[in-house]
């Protein structure tokens, strides 16, 4: 079964000074590994870019809105442009991973509880199989509940939606068309 790392959402804008990301530096040197791996198996690797409107860290065309430099995309890379925290919802996501025959996809990124989150639940619903990197997804304290408690209610609840494993237990087998 062909398989795609997905990453969602790791711009600028989500490393802003006071109100970086949790764990941050971990979540961005975890990728970078992840991507190293997914090259060397020539898997393909895809990333989601968040189109926000004016005045928001994720601002189309703005400084936040890029990729974060230091997992910054190759050429051979796709990315997929989206406006709402499903990656599939009006994209054309989908229909690139059609072109390489992805029927398998894991998941990190950017914001659990929402991008990660639906972006699972979504692929699922269409008949991927999804592992989701328990280790590569990050978010924010919210007022009921710490980034790290998010994470981990996440990482137990998606496991109705995908198997989930951390980065060292990924393994990417591409066998492209």
């Amino acid at each position: 079964m062909s398989n795609a790392l997905l990453i969602i959402d790791v711009q600028k804008g989500m490393f802003q000074e006071g109100a970086e990301v949790y764990k941050g530096d971990e979540l961005i040197s975890t990728i970078k590994t992840l991507i190293e791996k997914a090259y060397s198996t020539n898997t393909p690797v895809y990333y989601l870019q968040h189109n926000a409107p004016a005045g928001k860290p994720l601002e189309y065309g703005k400084k936040g809105w890029e990729i974060h430099a230091e997992i910054k995309p190759r050429p051979v890379d796709v990315i997929v442009q989206k406006t709402t925290p499903d990656a599939f919802l009006n994209t054309r996501l989908e229909e690139e991973l059609s072109k390489k025959g992805i029927k398998h996809i894991h998941i990190a990124g950017i914001q659990t509880e929402a991008c990660v989150d639906t972006t699972c639940r979504t692929a699922f619903s269409k008949g991927y199989k999804v592992t989701l990197i328990s280790d590569a997804h990050s978010t924010w304290d919210s007022s009921e509940l710490t980034a790290y408690q998010i994470i981990n209610h996440h990482n137990g609840v998606l496991r109705w939606f995908a198997d989930v494993y951390s980065s060292k237990e990924i393994v990417f087998n591409y066998k492209g068309q």
